[in-house]
């Protein structure tokens, strides 16, 4: 496995749409693996394709377990997604508003109005066809990603300055 450099949102890259994947091979799963060795020393719950500089339709996810030991585990924490070729087929009426960040965003966040829920069908690492519903912080982040792969970040769902805002670590 190896982390991989994560490129940021000046990239030209990030603008674009990424190509369908049609090799599953021993090189698709190595890149899945370094995606999600790179999301999670990064901590992101996301990574796509592109924000690693492959213009490939992949993405990866994965909700970490809470940090704090108080805490229940997110109820969708601990299952790992690796998404292929991923197309929506239905969303929710219902939308929901909910924080999200981007690690090729660093620092930024921002108040993001999407479907309550999402249906989509992909291929996994062998090429078989998967079909997921889901919704919650899972959904959001599956869209979020998929948005990665059409060469959409986040900011361009916001309207309103004042939900789009900076938090700098604490030094």
């Amino acid at each position: 496995m190896a982390i991989r450099r994560i490129i940021y949102a000046n990239d030209k890259r990030l603008k674009q749409k990424a190509q369908t994947v049609i090799h599953f091979d021993t090189a698709l799963r190595q890149l899945a693996s370094d995606m999600h060795e790179t999301m999670q020393i990064f901590n992101g719950v996301g990574i796509a394709g592109p924000q690693i500089g492959v213009m490939q339709r992949i993405f990866v996810a994965e909700i970490p377990p809470n940090r704090n030991d108080e805490d229940e585990p997110h109820p969708q924490s601990g299952q790992r997604y690796t998404l292929v070729n991923p197309q929506i087929i239905s969303v929710s009426k219902t939308h929901v508003e909910g924080r999200e960040g981007c690690l090729s965003i660093p620092t930024w966040f921002g108040q993001v109005t999407r479907p309550e829920w999402v249906e989509l069908v992909a291929q996994d690492l062998n090429g078989e066809q998967i079909t997921l519903k889901t919704d919650d912080l899972l959904g959001r982040v599956f869209l979020h990603e998929i948005d990665h792969l059409n060469g959409v970040l986040y900011p361009e769902h916001i309207s309103d300055p004042t939900k789009f805002w900076q938090e700098l670590p604490n030094d």
